[in-house]
């Protein structure tokens, strides 16, 4: 299983998100990393565990309230080591105005509609895909759910209210598209716990999840990151 922290950026600093609620969202302050800024808050994350990918959200871009660019570029300088997955709500790709290394595009179905479908095939698969959910209703464009050969390789399930919850991972649903699609990478968001949770998602067929606060608590510590370590299929 491997860990992907989660990074949502609102108003210049790193919140703590919950169940979705964006207007509600607070600077963190946890165990983990008393300071909301992002570089305190990687450096934090780096020291639990190597990590080599992190999931940033600009929440502001996503709700079309300004947006986090410079603040952004300036993390991919810092760490060129790791690679970054951003979404930052709708884009559209630009042939000429290429990405930096280490970020890859998250294109998140609750920032499309069906008419703006083409600026996903665009990106021409370079891209991860986030299926929004929103309790048991889509989010978004729906010919993105229905149409698998929108799909990339590599695709987050986000069950946006369990978010830093308690609720545990939306395992059912996982399960399902992991049987129904085995030749994707699906990507659990929402909901992680604690160690019984990544064991519960790897036999779903889940090799990656997305995990904000339960590292700042300390419930998954870097034993448990480590020892349900696995490599990803290809």
């Amino acid at each position: 299983m491997k860990i992907i922290p989660v990074i949502d950026l609102k108003n210049g600093v790193v919140v703590h998100a919950r169940q979705g609620n964006r207007e509600h969202y607070r600077p963190i302050n946890t165990d983990l990393c008393k300071s909301s800024d992002v570089f305190q808050v990687i450096d934090a994350f780096l020291g639990v565990y190597g990590f080599d990918t992190f999931y940033i959200a600009d929440l502001n871009a996503i709700t079309h309230q300004g947006d986090h660019d410079r603040l952004i570029t300036e993390v991919l300088t810092r760490f060129p080591q790791i690679t970054f997955w951003v979404d930052k709500g709708y884009q559209t790709y630009a042939e000429d105005v290429p990405f930096p290394e280490n970020i890859l595009p998250v294109l998140g179905s609750e920032s499309y509609r069906n008419e703006t479908i083409s600026e996903i095939k665009a990106y021409k698969n370079n891209f991860i895909l986030s299926l929004d959910y929103s309790n048991s209703n889509t989010l978004g464009a729906e010919s993105l759910f229905s149409d698998s050969t929108l799909w990339p390789k590599n695709i987050i399930i986000m069950t946006l209210e369990r978010v830093g919850s308690d609720y545990g991972p939306d395992l059912e649903k996982l399960t399902e598209f992991c049987k129904q699609y085995p030749n994707k990478n699906f990507i659990a968001a929402g909901g992680i716990r604690n160690k019984r949770d990544l064991m519960a998602l790897s036999e779903a067929g889940i090799h990656q999840a997305l995990v904000a606060s339960a590292l700042h608590s300390g419930a998954i510590k870097t034993k448990d990151i480590k020892t349900t370590g696995k490599k990803i299929p290809r």
